[in-house]
């Protein structure tokens, strides 16, 4: 958490580093910030980009004694993404569905690298949801009535409501099509349920849906992709390696980990664009069946659906296996 008018305080690891003339790398391996009496970090337990307080840093590296921060909430606290779900009682991959709300996405700051929001305006957020006025379903002859970069955050209050909702009811609430209210409960009954199973490993998806309350005749796809979703999980952390030493390579204009998507329930793909004029190709494709190849597209690497494309016309299949290192995979693409 960001305490009220601290923000101009904040230091990412990459900061420190600098601040003290070293490279980030050699920096994280001395262990410098694990060191007995640094300061904690000020990001949530569990944060990926850990985010310091500068005034506490700088009195560590001074010898002197690390003053405490306030410990009182605020109006203009920054909360992050775990600290947020914690305040309405969700889990933080709830919190991702809700954050596409408007009043959400207007005041989202971003510090360091990472997604915050006001204090005031997580409250008043969690107020509004129950005392949103619902819609008489959808109009004939006419299109969705939510923006569908909304309609995660607008369908998550009706499940949390109602766990056995049906794409009707989701219908009538939002006035938006069936396969559009199906798909987005799929996605969040998706979600939850992978929530329960990353948290305790010996549920199967069954058990975890009836745990939340979904009936198993509405959950059928939801119970696919929700393994798609862990597994999406479980191969994060290589991503973000591979999207690493990609940028470093300077094919990158910064080290974003590549987006997870599932063109079908039961399987997990990702894209990485290359943007600088040196990169060797337009963008990167990584299939969990196949591993990775290059795409001759940025603005639509996946291609159409699932299918696995020939190689050719931009095409290449890299390195071997699914997950080789990413030097090897640098190295293979580099000229």
């Amino acid at each position: 958490m960001i305490r009220a008018a601290r923000k101009h305080l904040v230091r990412t690891l990459a900061d420190l580093a600098q601040q003290q003339g070293v490279q980030l790398q050699t920096y994280l391996n001395a262990k410098r910030h694990a060191a007995e009496g640094f300061p904690a970090p000020i990001s949530s337990k569990g944060a990926r980009t850990k985010l310091y307080d500068a005034e506490q840093v700088d009195a560590y590296l001074a010898g002197a004694p690390v003053p405490p921060l306030p410990d009182e909430n605020d109006d203009q606290d920054l909360l992050d993404r775990r600290e947020c779900a914690e305040v309405l009682g969700v889990s933080p991959r709830t919190w991702d569905s809700y954050k596409a709300d408007e009043q959400l996405t207007a005041n989202m700051v971003e510090v360091g690298g990472v997604e915050h929001w006001p204090r005031h305006v997580v409250d008043q957020f969690k107020a509004s949801r129950q005392g949103r006025a619902a819609t008489t379903g959808r109009p004939k002859r006419s299109g969705d009535q939510v923006p569908r970069e909304q309609l995660l955050a607008r369908t998550a209050p009706l499940l949390d409501e109602d766990p056995a909702i049906s794409a009707a009811g989701v219908v009538d609430a939002l006035g938006v099509h069936r396969d559009t209210a199906q798909d987005a409960l799929t996605q969040l009954r998706a979600g939850r349920i992978a929530d329960l199973m990353q948290d305790d490993s010996t549920l199967t998806p069954e058990q975890a849906a009836t745990a939340l309350g979904y009936p198993a005749s509405q959950v059928r796809r939801a119970l696919v992709l929700a393994q798609a979703v862990l597994r999406g999980r479980r191969i994060a952390p290589y991503l973000a390696d591979v999207a690493e030493a990609v940028h470093q390579a300077g094919w990158t204009t910064a080290d974003t980990v590549p987006a997870l998507q599932h063109p079908t329930d039961d399987l997990c793909v990702a894209t990485l664009v290359l943007d600088t004029p040196q990169a060797p190709a337009p963008a990167l494709v990584w299939d969990e069946r196949y591993g990775w190849r290059t795409a001759p597209s940025r603005r639509h690497p996946l291609g159409r659906g699932a299918a696995k494309p020939p190689a050719g016309d931009g095409v290449r299949y890299l390195a071997s296996g699914t997950t080789p290192d990413p030097d090897t995979l640098v190295a293979e693409l580099t000229p």
